[in-house]
């Protein structure tokens, strides 16, 4: 007898394709540079942090595209730094105040879906007291962290030969 897919499944797999699609469109923009450099510190910085958490046992991915890695690879790889990518772009020019009033139409939307996947799905547990609210303030974190990074790295390409 066949077992029935699971929505979560369903789910994992079609937001992944989504943000795969989706993933050219937000890094072939200019300054092209820039978006490749967000989109490899996001990867490093989000896999690191996700590292550590799973192997704290704060996290815990029982539904996984690739069984044998601990990490939630589709958020680590494709989500987040799409998100992060379209975050970086919508606050290029914005002042300090402007790129932190921007982060939460992008973090309220992640850490909701998140919230509902712990609850209803086995796509992720929350575990040693883990909740939405350090999620939150994670990812907030994690996003000016990237904006400040890429901040600096514009401030030291000034003047110079750049793939714009």
């Amino acid at each position: 007898m066949l077992k029935k897919p699971k929505i979560s499944s369903y789910f994992l797999v079609g937001t992944t394709i989504t943000g795969l699609v989706l993933l050219p469109f937000a890094i072939i923009k200019r300054p092209l540079k820039d978006w490749i450099i967000v989109f490899i510190v996001s990867v490093l910085e989000n896999y690191f942090a996700d590292q550590y958490l799973v192997s704290r046992g704060y996290l815990k991915y029982k539904k996984k595209l690739v069984p044998r890695i601990k990490v939630h690879l589709p958020f680590d790889f494709v989500h987040y730094p799409l998100i992060l990518l379209y975050y970086n772009q919508w606050t290029l020019n914005s002042k300090p105040t402007g790129f932190i009033l921007k982060i939460f139409p992008f973090v309220i939307p992640l850490i909701f879906i998140e919230t509902i996947a712990a609850k209803y799905t086995k796509l992720i547990t929350w575990k040693k007291g883990w909740s939405w609210s350090h999620s939150f303030i994670t990812v907030i974190l994690k996003m000016l962290l990237c904006r400040g990074i890429i901040a600096v790295i514009r401030t030291m390409n000034t003047g110079k030969l750049s793939l714009k």
